[in-house]
């Protein structure tokens, strides 16, 4: 480690403590050379398998301009956009793995988009799940509506039957 101050290599390490997250490592350190102190922070470096065998360092803003591409024309703000990007980093980060496969960070972005923009989320899934035809829209929309409806509380449910007129029988 380099010293900022004088670039010297021989520093040590004074205290070392670990983020509430868990996701790095603050040292405050000391320079031999020029007695200063300093501190660095560690973090894990996320890569990236590709399909193709190939690696690459994780990257949030590469993350995030695929999410821009499917959010354009939404009601989408940039603050909102890098929120997701935090998101999809902490869940990868929650994994453990130092080498996560390319599929991994799409499934990662999938649900935190789905809260955020469910056209934003239909356009990304469509690019990345491969949709093929209007059937796998259809399919993707149909479950989009039932998982709205287990989310609504029970009691709603009730009040909108409740609410909605009955047939009288005649007779």
């Amino acid at each position: 480690m380099h010293c900022p101050y004088c670039r010297d290599t021989d520093t040590r390490v004074i205290d070392s403590r670990v983020a509430e997250d868990g996701s790095s490592i603050r040292r405050r350190r000391s320079c031999s050379a020029c007695q200063k102190r300093f501190t660095t922070v560690e973090q894990m470096q996320l890569t990236v398998l590709k399909r193709s065998g190939a690696t690459e360092p994780f990257t949030r803003e590469k993350a995030i301009a695929g999410v821009r591409k499917a959010c354009k024309g939404r009601p989408v703000s940039e603050d909102q956009l890098a929120c997701l990007g935090q998101a999809v980093e902490d869940t990868l980060r929650l994994e453990g793995l130092a080498e996560i496969p390319a599929h991994e960070v799409g499934m990662a972005i999938l649900g935190p988009l789905r809260e955020l923009d469910e056209v934003a989320y239909l356009r990304f899934a469509s690019v990345y799940r491969a949709f093929e035809s209007a059937d796998d829209f259809e399919d993707e929309i149909a479950l989009l509506r039932a998982e709205r409806l287990s989310v609504v509380e029970p009691g709603e449910r009730q009040r909108a039957r409740v609410e909605t007129p009955q047939p009288v029988p005649t007779g």
